[in-house]
């Protein structure tokens, strides 16, 4: 075999050199997560009735404890499935409205400028004083939990909504009205692919705070979930249920947010 034909098959192209260093650099950043993750986990358990009464601040092992009991007994999904149900159709449906609603705003002038102060006002309530009064209009059922997540989750939608349409690039427009392009052809091939990374950045925000408002309603009144778990462990002093509450909520968010992040590699493979 010559020297010619050795080097050719010791040669790697470009394409297989990006991914080489995709993986060595994806393989970094979980095995440093990992390890934080690991190493947070041991200084709580360690210090945990040795530091800090273990009373007040519970410990990782009596957690996974507590989780494997209610896997056994049936009760995990029961109580996260309820609020993982609510979360995810109120933030669905949150970020449809308010998506629209700031793409509608922003595409037009004196629309925009009549109704965007009213938006800032109700932006500046405090959504968890809304809670009660949701539950006296709607009832202690689901209906005001999703009308609690859809309170949480659209503002961020249509803020990110508002400001991407306000972001694009001005010469694309101009550019789309000189080949005489209509409203829909605009639509598709210039805005929405300019305001797809604002949609899923504010996507990925209001999975954290889908998971408070439902919560927060649980809070409030009902008789199942993560929220009402909570309540419920905190009225018996039971500071392992209330941990026990917290870390699933973490665990939920955590899971919810590497599959949005999936996607969005999937979805922006150009960037």
């Amino acid at each position: 075999m010559s020297n010619e034909e050795k080097n050719n098959q010791t040669k790697t192209s470009p394409g297989q050199t990006i991914a080489k260093k995709n993986n060595n650099e994806s393989l970094i950043v979980w095995t440093g997560r990992i390890l934080v993750g690991v190493i947070i986990l041991f200084f709580w358990e360690w210090t945990s009735g040795r530091f800090f009464n273990e009373f007040w601040i519970s410990k990782p092992s009596l957690i996974v404890e507590r989780i494997v009991d209610l896997t056994v007994g049936g009760d995990l999904w029961y109580h996260v499935g309820f609020t993982l149900q609510q979360a995810i159709i109120g933030l669905v449906i949150g970020m449809v409205l308010g998506t629209l609603l700031g793409v509608a705003l922003a595409s037009t002038h004196w629309l925009d400028k009549w109704i965007y102060p009213y938006m800032m006002a109700l932006y500046s309530l405090p959504r968890v004083a809304l809670a009660p009064l949701f539950v006296v209009w709607f009832g202690i059922g689901m209906t005001s939990k999703i009308i609690m997540v859809i309170a949480m989750v659209i503002f961020v939608a249509f803020y990110n909504a508002y400001e991407g349409i306000k972001n694009i690039d001005r010469d694309l427009l101009d550019m789309m009205k000189t080949y005489k392009a209509n409203r829909l052809k605009t639509f598709t091939w210039v805005v929405l692919p300019s305001i797809t990374v604002w949609i899923l950045t504010s996507l990925r925000l209001n999975i954290g705070m889908a998971l408070i408002g439902a919560v927060i309603a649980e809070l409030i009144g009902s008789n199942r979930g993560l929220g009402y778990y909570i309540t419920y462990s905190s009225g018996l002093l039971d500071i392992t249920g209330v941990f026990t509450g917290l870390v699933l909520i973490m665990i939920i968010a955590v899971i919810l947010e590497q599959i949005i992040v999936q996607f969005e590699k999937k979805l922006l493979r150009y960037r």
